[in-house]
Formats: C-alpha cells, structure tokens, sequence
C-alpha cells in the first residue's frame, strides 16, 4: 500500500512540475501541446513558401493582355500530388448516397441516428450513426430506400439504379470575408451588430448574431458525364460518357465534368471527413481543403524553376528523345503522339520540382479566384487573391473562375505556367477537375525536415 502511494505521491509531483507555477511572472497558459508538427497529409506534397515572379514567361501570342509580371509572395501549404481522381470523387458520391439512405431510415429504425449524447441529452437535430451497417439488399430497407432510385418508368431495361439527380449535399461555411468588414464587427458599446450582410439568395439584411455569416447551399454532386458529348458535335463519344466515371478502368483518371461550385463542396467534404477524425481521435485542430489560389497554384506549378514557361523547366514540349513529356493536343491535333487520345491515369509523366504530376496538360484545374483581366494590378503581392462570391442574379461576367494548366485538348501555350484562362462556375466541361491544397500548419518552416533551412 506505502509503495502505491509512494509511486502516486512522484506521478503528481511529476505532473505538477509540467504546468507553469504561479510566481506573479508571464508564463503563458499551460496544458498546451509542445513542439506540435505537422504529419505529412496523405496524398499530398509540401510546398516551401517564397517568392516568384508571377506572370508570363514568353510571348501572348493570344494577344489576352490578362495579365502582368509581378513579384509575390506565398506561404508554404500542401498541395494534393496528382489531380482529384475518379475514384476519390466517387468517396464523396457513395458517402452523399449513404447519408441520405441513413436519413430515411432514421425515421423508420432510430439506430441510424444518434439522439442522445453521452450523458443521455437529447441532440437534435440528431446525427448519422455511420457504426450501423447500411444494408442495401434487405428487405426492410428497400422500401423506405425507393425512392432515391429511378421510378419504374425512367428505368432502362428495368435496371434498379441510383437516381443520381437525388444525391444533393447540404453544407455550410463562415463568410470571413464579410464577417471581416469593419462596417460588421460586433459593437460592445450598443451590444450588437451594426452592419448589413447579403445572404445566400442576394437580399441584404440586418446581422443578427454570429449566425448571419454562416452561409447555407446544397448541391448535386454527380458529375455531369454527358460532357463527354455536349463539348462536341458531330463526333463520337458516346463510350466516354457511358463508362468515363463509373468503369474500374477509368479509377485513375482525372475526375472532369465538375463544376467549381462542386469543386468548393468537395473541399468543404473532405475538410469535415477529417476534422471529424481528428476530434474522434481526441486531436482540436482544424485543418481545412480548399481549392488553391492562383498564386498558388502557379507558384506550384513552377516548382521551384521561376522563369522556366513550363512545369518541367524547359521552354520545349519534347524530351532529350523527342517524345512529348505532357499530355495535350500536339503538332497540328495529332491527338494520340503524346501517348493519349483523351485523359491519361495521373501520374503517367514525370512530376516537376516539387513533385506535383500533371501540373501542365491531362485535365485543366479550377483555382479558388474569381477572373478578372486586371486583378493582377490590385491584388496584394502577399498571397494575391481575389474573390467573390457570384450570385445566380448576377451577370455572367461575374461568374468566371480563374482555370489554369491546359489539358488534353489545348495547345501547347495554355500548359505554360504563366498562361491564365477561366470558365463559368456553374459549367462542367470534360477537359477540367481540380486539386485540393491545405495550409501548412506546423511548426517555424526553417524546422521542416528535408527543407535544407537554418539549422
């Protein structure tokens, strides 16, 4: 008993002495990590912050006048190696398809929904219990699931399948950006919010609390496989739309046939399926996917080579061999010379200084910002990055997002790393998909293994 209490008496002696003591001196808050480091995020590479010139580094020959030589500065993040695969995206189809199922079987077998917290509160709305095995065969379960499948008379050769225009996810986010504004701060002297913020559907309204900025959508997250055909006309391509996302031999390939507004909740998906990991495994900090700016993006794509016009360094398209090391439309639209017709799997040419594959040709890549010809003149050189959030009321000039790296179908020139293009957000072409990026969060960068900093 002495010895038990002998050991217990050193363990608290032990845990005392890693919490500051009170000597009237600043010692900050104790119980905090120490020496907190960043594993690397499966899947993805590290990117050292700097600076770069950002901007062409050969001839408009388009003659777009879109942009300008300007030194910037990025902060180092992580970027996903390869683009967003069809198999990874199908993660985010089948756990859209699953929610839902569990939803409405909720209201039938409460074991799909978790009602009560630990100490036996109720929770509502309640939540998802993924611990339930989701059965899609039984019985009980195919009656209430009905209705996310075709009806009876939309039905191809009376094939039960998932109705894909129902599997619509719902999600939220902060509006930093308006929450940021001074106009809409919190006034401790009249006790709440002075300001006015435009909500979701363009009406502008007064701030009621911390709520007002919390911003609601939902969206369909199938991709639009059709694009396959409608980018085209008169030409054959029916097989890509049939099989292009669903077949195992296309599991490698670029996602494409994604908006940017399905871009966005694919990152707001993936931020949450791993926080919600984190905080299962008793870990509060949060880290967040999203689409990379275009600094970003393009201080990626240089990898580390800052006049170099192209990913891989060189101002020529072939090897020392002469074969073509990226995937686009070559010579005079001799598609198949570069070793593909259409999209190739990831990773099939060699990746640039960073490591990142296919930051020129394959799928060209949604970033986060907004398009405008002279953006290049007002952002910050501090991690440039212009934005706004384009309404449905809005004109569609307003809609454009910034897309960068060419693809498979674009001459050489759209594969240069200084060459800027855009799409509208809420279009799907069979040429564009996307990467995510997450800022690095760890400890001073001159510490991070393998950067060659101060030691």
């Amino acid at each position: 008993m002495r010895k038990f209490l002998y050991l217990g008496a050193i363990v608290a002696m032990i845990i005392a002495g890693c919490s500051p003591k009170e000597t009237g001196e600043l010692q900050g808050v104790g119980g905090r990590p120490t020496n907190y480091f960043e594993p690397d995020p499966y899947g993805m590479v590290f990117i050292p912050g700097g600076s770069f010139n950002m901007g062409p580094s050969d001839q408009d020959i388009a003659y777009t006048f879109n942009s300008q030589t300007k030194t910037v500065s990025i902060d180092p993040f992580w970027m996903d190696e390869t683009e967003i695969t069809n198999n990874e995206y199908r993660q985010f189809v089948y756990w859209v398809r699953d929610s839902i199922a569990r939803d409405l079987l909720g209201s039938q077998n409460p074991e799909f929904l978790i009602s009560e917290d630990a100490n036996g509160n109720p929770i509502a709305p309640p939540f998802l219990n993924w611990e339930t095995e989701l059965d899609w065969n039984d019985a009980n379960n195919a009656a209430v699931l009905e209705k996310m499948y075709y009806s009876k008379d939309e039905r191809f050769y009376r094939r039960r399948e998932i109705d894909p225009r129902q599997l619509n996810y719902s999600y939220s986010w902060i509006d930093l950006r308006q929450a940021a504004k001074k106009t809409n701060r919190y006034n401790q002297e009249t006790k709440k919010y002075d300001g006015e913020i435009i909500d979701n559907n363009a009406v502008r309204k007064p701030i009621k609390d911390r709520s007002s900025f919390i911003m609601k959508h939902s969206v369909n997250v199938y991709p639009d496989t059709l694009v396959w055909m409608s980018d085209y006309t008169y030409s054959y391509n029916e097989p890509w739309a049939k099989s292009y996302f669903w077949h195992p031999a296309f599991d490698e390939y670029p996602v494409v046939g994604v908006t940017w507004v399905q871009a966005n909740a694919f990152c707001i998906w993936r931020t949450e399926l791993f926080n919600n990991y984190l905080a299962k495994n008793g870990q509060s900090f949060v880290q967040d996917y999203r689409l990379p700016t275009e600094s970003e993006w393009e201080y990626a794509a240089r990898g580390d080579l800052d006049l170099a016009p192209y990913p891989w360094g060189g101002p020529y398209t072939r090897n020392n061999k002469g074969c073509f090391i990226a995937n686009f439309k070559p010579l005079r639209g001799n598609y198949g010379s570069d070793g593909g017709i259409r999209t190739l799997s990831v990773a099939m040419y060699a990746p640039n200084g960073y490591g990142l594959y296919d930051m020129g040709g394959n799928a060209a890549e949604w970033t986060s910002n907004a398009f405008d010809e002279s953006s290049y003149s007002f952002t910050h050189d501090l991690n440039p990055d212009y934005t706004y959030n384009a309404l449905k009321s809005d004109p569609e000039v307003l809609k454009r997002k910034v897309i960068r790296g060419g693809s498979w179908k674009d001459i050489a020139y759209y594969m240069q790393t200084g060459t800027r293009t855009y799409e509208y957000q809420d279009t799907a072409k069979s040429y564009l998909g996307f990467r995510c990026v997450r800022s690095f969060m760890g400890r001073d960068i001159f510490d991070y293994a393998g950067m060659g900093g101060a030691q």
